[in-house]
């Protein structure tokens, strides 16, 4: 007989039961449900799988005392778990290869990862252990040594055959007595953190951004702004006027997501279309190949004839290089398709010297005069009627000569085009966004105002420690006693160590990572005498194999050959970062020293803003990592006039100062 409400404990699986209920229930019933739960058509391979693994667990499961669920979702990128079981006090994932007599290691990281991001972003599941098993249905019962357990109570992923789970379950029912409450475990809420690439495919495939947000702070945030944002252009299309909002935000805080999640929206709206620019070649690169075979994938399992080329146009239409938007605009007169445009790294904007020399140079336009915002204005105003431009802003990320900064955003607006509104986050007051004098003068106009909820204040880059940012600033500001009230705060999930020894740092990121996290080697592009320990950075890595290729690819970031520079990873991520520190910035008895290496020296750095776009490369490189890095400083030769050891010690010696462990 039936149990009388069998399913009331689902909440994410597509079928939950406690062991007795789901001892009670038919093959038909409990087939019946993940059926009905299933968003597609269920092939009768599936339908076998699904009956081989109730056969086995109803084996396993009798007379024990506990909670079942299948088809578990755990919300990041749509993953599911086979079978997870609750019990006694610790969470078994299970992932079953019916048929199969031998397993991969892509089995074991596949069903990890699940176990990983059960614990990482299942806020009930923060204190359990968790223990991921392959159970590849043909598998040959064997001896193997226990797996151990990391410091997170994650278990270290085995394969069993059918017949070893019961001797499994059995020790754990005696490691972990204590027992769970499934309603309360079940009622935890996930809070997961993805990548840029990751949260893009989510928004790509339709997905709210509230889904791929950690915590409701972060949600909170995340939302306010991208109402105030879709409330401003209803706004301005309603009224016919143009209009430019300025969105600021801490590193990592969601400013890309919040614009891609604009763009997505409104990538199908003919006559509110939206674009998705950056000069950032290598993110759009990563996210449009990202895109593409993300939507390849999906659309294939879904039974869909489709090819990559045909699925890249669509994306390659709602995120584009801007200096691509840029030329199409000298080609032809007329307005863009798109009336909405969001610039992401807008300070990043060429200024009005670098865009009239590129111009004159590359593009055979010997009388443009012209900064690139106020040309991208220009562009936008030809619109007759309504059109919008989304600044994103970060502070501290100039990392190129010629970069305009806010500054000429405002400037052209007051200047050339007062008709726009302008519409600014309050915190571009603060002095890191280099608003200065022009924001001063824009204050004084009627067409200014200031939204609170135009800034983005929670970074959400590493999900273990959000203040890594505020350590990094403080460093590279010298505010040893800030850096080490931070590191204090988070040093114990969010590891930071630094080394003379490169094979030790490649060593411990290798140890750190488990499953398919990703990890890599990370330099200044002005680390010119990293040479001697092979590391190149004149060799520029392809970020679309260093970010995307599976690590039995050379080219990828796991292989720890490629060094990817500022230029390479500004707005991308990585989980755990090799970051080696060269003599370009270094640390003196004065402060910081800054040197570009010509020919076959080093040579001061003069300039004010070069000093500055090499400690922003500095700092865009120590706040890649989600999860924890190495720094790697040089031992020097005192044999090689290029790098004595002096100009390496102090720099080690001041990390070390900070409390960074050393290894």
């Amino acid at each position: 007989m039936a149990p009388a409400n069998p399913l009331r404990l689902i909440q994410r699986a597509w079928y939950a039961a406690s062991f007795d209920d789901f001892g009670a229930q038919s093959d038909h019933e409990i087939v019946g449900e993940l059926t009905r739960q299933s968003h597609h058509a269920v092939e009768l391979a599936q339908r076998d799988a699904w009956l081989a693994e109730i056969e086995l667990l109803r084996r396993w499961l009798k007379g024990r005392q506990g909670t079942l669920l299948l088809e578990f979702n755990i919300p990041r990128m749509g993953l599911r778990a086979d079978a997870v079981l609750v019990i006694a006090g610790c969470v078994v994932i299970l992932e079953f290869k019916v048929g199969d007599s031998t397993v991969g290691q892509s089995a074991l990281n596949q069903v990890w990862q699940y176990a990983l991001d059960t614990k990482n972003f299942h806020e009930t599941s923060h204190g359990l252990p968790i223990i991921p098993v392959v159970v590849p249905t043909g598998l040959a019962a064997r001896e193997s040594a226990a797996p151990g357990y990391a410091s997170d109570g994650v278990r270290d992923p085995i394969a069993l055959a059918p017949q070893q789970v019961p001797e499994l379950l059995n020790e754990l029912s005696q490691c972990f007595a204590s027992p769970i409450d499934p309603k309360a475990w079940q009622a935890g809420r996930y809070r997961p953190t993805p990548t840029i690439i990751e949260a893009a495919q989510h928004l790509y495939a339709r997905h709210e951004v509230t889904d791929i947000v950690r915590t409701e702070a972060d949600a909170t945030n995340l939302t306010d702004t991208a109402h105030r944002l879709e409330a401003l252009i209803r706004q301005a299309r309603q009224q016919g006027e143009k209009l430019i909002c300025f969105v600021t935000g801490v590193p990592g805080a969601g400013k890309t997501l919040v614009g891609l999640n604009l763009a997505t929206a409104r990538r199908d709206i003919g006559d509110a279309h939206a674009v998705f620019l950056s000069g950032n070649g290598p993110l759009v690169s990563v996210l449009c190949e990202a895109l593409t075979r993300d939507d390849v994938r999906r659309r294939r399992q879904a039974g869909e004839s489709v090819t990559k080329a045909s699925a890249s146009k669509p994306i390659k239409a709602f995120i584009q290089n801007v200096h691509h938007f840029r030329d199409e605009a000298l080609r032809a007169a007329q307005a863009p398709v798109d009336r909405i445009v969001i610039f992401d790294e807008a300070q990043r904007a060429w200024n009005r010297q670098k865009t009239t020399q590129f111009m004159r140079q590359k593009k055979n336009q010997p009388d443009f005069n012209r900064s690139e915002p106020e040309f991208l204005i220009e562009t936008m105003d030809r619109h007759v009627g309504w059109a919008v431009i989304v600044c994103l802003v970060g502070g501290g990320q100039e990392i190129h000569t010629g970069e305009a900064g806010i500054g000429a955003w405002i400037d052209a607006c007051r200047e050339r085009f007062p008709h726009w509104r302008l519409c600014l986050s309050d915190q571009l007051l603060e002095a890191e966004y280099g608003a200065g004098e022009p924001l001063s003068r824009a204050r004084a106009g009627s067409r200014t105002e200031f939204y609170r909820d135009l800034h983005l204040s929670v970074s959400m880059r590493s999900f273990r420690a959000d203040s890594v940012s505020a350590f990094v600033k403080a460093l590279l500001d010298l505010d040893g006693d800030a850096a080490r009230d931070a590191l204090s705060r988070f040093g114990d999930r969010y590891p930071i160590v630094v080394t003379r020894d490169l094979n030790a740092a490649k060593q411990w990121v290798r140890r750190q990572a488990r499953a398919n996290e990703r990890y890599g080697l990370l330099g200044s592009s002005k680390a010119m005498r990293l040479r001697p320990y092979a590391v190149d950075v004149r060799l520029a890595a392809d970020p679309i194999h260093y970010f995307l290729a599976d690590g039995d690819d050379v080219r990828s970031s796991f292989y720890l050959e490629e060094c990817a520079t500022e230029f390479q990873v500004q707005g991308l991520e990585l989980d755990w970062a090799c970051a080696a520190w060269d003599a370009d910035l270094r640390m003196t008895s004065a402060g910081w020293r800054h040197y570009d290496f010509s020919g076959s020296r080093w040579k001061n750095i003069h300039s004010t803003e070069n000093q500055r776009n090499l400690k922003n490369a500095y700092r865009v490189l120590l706040t890649r990592a989600r999860q924890g890095m190495v720094i790697f400083v040089p031992p020097g030769d005192q044999h090689d006039a290029t790098r004595v050891p002096g100009y390496y010690a102090e720099t080690f010696d001041y990390l070390r100062g900070l409390g960074l462990p050393v290894i």
